[in-house]
C-alpha cells in the first residue's frame, strides 16, 4: 500500500510538473531574466550616479554633503514612487492578466531611463535639470514597481512546483547580468578624466537601456498568459477589486513580505550604494577614487548570479523559511566585522566584504523569497499582494536605506559603525519575521487561499 502511494504522489507531481509547454517555461524565464536586467541596470547606474555624479551636475550650490544628501534623495524619491505603481499595475496583472503588465512596467521604466540620459545639467539649466530629475525618477518608480513583481508572478505561476525555488530563481540571475553591466559601465567611465565624465560621458549609461527596452518587448509580446490566470478566467474568479480583496484577507502576508524583505533589499542598497559612496567620500578610505565601488559591484555580481540560483534551489530542498532565517542572520553576524573591515584601506578585503554581503548574505534571502512572496498569496490578488510587499518594503528599505545613511554619516563625522548597524537591524528585522511566516514550499498557485 505504500509503496502505491508513493507511485501515486510521483505521478501526481510529475502531472504537475507538466502543466506548461516546455518552450513556454523558457520563454517565461527568458521574459522575466530580461526585465529584470534591466531594471537593475537602471537601479544600479542610478545609485551609482547618485553617489558619484548626480550631486556636483544638479545640486552643486548645496556643496559636498547638501549635495549627495540631496541626490540620494532623488534616489529616495523613486523608491517612494514604486507602491503606487505597484498599486497602479497589481490592479492591472490582477485584473487583465500578468502579460500586458510586464510590456507596460518595461515601456515606462526604460523609456525614463533613456531620458535621464538626455537631460539638461545645473550648469546648463539650472534647477530645471534637477526638477526633470525628479519627475523622471518618479516615472521609473512607477514602472519598476511592478516589473519584480510581475516577472516573479508569472515565473512562480508557471515554474513546476517541486522545482519552483529554483526557476522562479532563474529570472534574478537578469538581476546580477544588469548589475554585471550597470556597475561594469561604471567602472570604466569612472577610469576617464572628470572633465569628460561630468560633461558628456555620464549619460551614455542611460541611453544605452534603450537596447535592452527594444529586446525585453520583443521577448514579451510572445509570452502566453499563466495558468493561475488562465483558470481564474475559466471560472470567472477573475476579482473586480484586487486591492479590497487584498486589504481583506491578506493584511498579515503583505506585512510579513515586508518584513522578510527588509534585510535583503536594504542591505542591497547599503552595498550598492551607501557603502561605494562612503568609501569615495573626501574624509573615507580611498576619498577621489570612484572606481573601487563599482568594480566590487562587478565582482559581487558575478558570484551573486550563481548564488541566487543555488539558494532558490535549496529552499526547493530544505523550505524556503529555513533558507531565508539561516540568510538572515548570517547578515546579521557579518554586519560589524564586514564594515570595519572596508575602513582598514586594503581594496581586496574590500571587494571581499562586497561579494560575502551581496553574493551570500543577500541572496540567501532572495533565492527563497523569489517563490515565497507568490506562494504567500492566493491567485486571485497574488500581482497586487507581491507589488504591495515588495514595494512597501524597497520605500522604508531600499530608498531610505542611502538617504538615511547619508544623513547619518553626515551626523556622526562619516562612522563606519553607522552602516554596520543599520545593516545588522535590517537583517534582524527579517530573521525575526521568519518566525511568523508559514512554510509556502509545493504550494498550488492555483488556489485563491493565502499560505496559512
Amino acid at each position: 500500500m505504500l509503496v502505491i502511494t508513493r507511485a501515486n504522489e510521483t505521478l501526481a507531481a510529475e502531472a504537475d510538473d507538466a502543466v506548461v509547454e516546455p518552450e513556454q517555461l523558457r520563454r517565461a524565464t527568458l521574459a522575466s531574466s530580461v526585465g529584470s536586467a534591466l531594471e537593475y541596470y537602471d537601479f544600479y547606474i542610478y545609485g551609482l550616479a547618485s553617489a558619484l555624479i548626480f550631486g556636483p551636475l544638479f545640486f552643486s550650490p548645496l556643496g559636498p554633503d547638501g549635495a549627495l544628501i540631496a541626490s540620494f534623495a532623488t534616489y529616495g524619491v523613486g523608491f517612494a514612487a514604486r507602491p503606487f505603481g505597484g498599486l497602479i499595475f497589481g490592479y492591472i496583472g490582477d485584473r487583465f492578466g500578468r502579460k500586458m503588465v510586464l510590456i507596460l512596467t518595461i515601456a515606462l521604466m526604460g523609456t525614463a531611463s533613456f531620458a535621464i540620459g538626455l537631460l539638461p545639467t545645473f550648469e546648463q539649466a539650472g534647477m530645471l535639470g534637477a526638477v526633470l530629475l525628479v519627475t523622471l525618477r518618479i516615472i521609473q518608480g512607477l514602472g519598476a514597481g511592478a516589473e519584480q513583481a510581475g516577472a516573479t508572478t508569472l515565473i512562480s505561476e508557471v515554474a513546476p512546483r517541486r522545482r519552483r525555488g529554483f526557476f522562479a530563481s532563474l529570472p534574478f540571475v537578469g538581476i546580477q547580468l544588469g548589475t554585471l553591466l550597470g556597475a561594469g559601465t561604471f567602472a570604466l567611465i569612472t577610469m576617464a578624466d572628470k572633465s569628460v565624465l561630468q560633461g558628456w560621458l555620464w549619460r551614455v549609461p542611460f541611453l544605452a537601456s534603450f537596447i535592452l527596452i527594444a529586446v525585453a518587448i520583443f521577448i514579451r509580446l510572445k509570452l502566453k498568459e499563466t495558468p493561475a490566470f488562465q483558470e481564474l478566467e475559466k471560472h470567472k474568479n477573475v476579482v473586480k477589486n484586487p486591492i479590497g480583496a487584498l486589504w481583506k484577507h491578506s493584511k498579515k502576508n503583505v506585512l510579513l513580505g515586508i518584513g522578510l524583505r527588509m534585510g535583503e533589499n536594504g542591505n542591497s542598497s547599503i552595498y550598492s550604494a551607501l557603502l561605494v559612496s562612503f568609501m569615495s567620500m573626501p574624509a573615507g578610505v580611498f576619498a577621489g577614487n570612484n572606481s573601487i565601488g563599482p568594480v566590487g559591484l562587478l565582482i559581487a555580481a558575478g558570484f551573486a548570479a550563481v548564488m541566487v540560483v543555488t539558494f532558490g534551489a535549496l529552499s526547493d530542498r530544505f523550505g524556503r523559511v529555513p533558507v531565508y532565517r539561516y540568510g538572515a542572520l548570517f547578515q546579521a553576524i557579518i554586519a560589524v566585522p564586514a564594515f570595519y573591515l572596508v575602513t582598514l584601506g586594503n581594496v581586496t578585503l574590500v571587494w571581499v566584504v562586497m561579494a560575502v554581503g551581496i553574493a551570500i548574505g543577500v541572496q540567501s534571502m532572495l533565492g527563497p523569497q523569489c517563490p515565497l512572496l507568490p506562494e504567500l498569496f492566493g491567485s486571485q490578488y497574488r500581482f497586487t499582494g507581491v507589488a504591495m510587499s515588495r514595494e512597501i518594503s524597497a520605500v522604508l528599505a531600499g530608498g531610505l536605506a542611502p538617504l538615511l545613511g547619508a544623513l547619518m554619516l553626515a551626523a556622526t563625522n562619516h562612522s563606519w559603525l553607522v552602516l554596520a548597524i543599520y545593516s545588522l537591524v535590517l537583517a534582524l528585522i527579517s530573521f525575526v519575521t521568519t518566525f511568523f511566516t508559514p512554510e509556502t514550499a509545493g504550494r498550488d498557485l492555483v488556489s485563491t487561499e493565502d499560505a496559512k
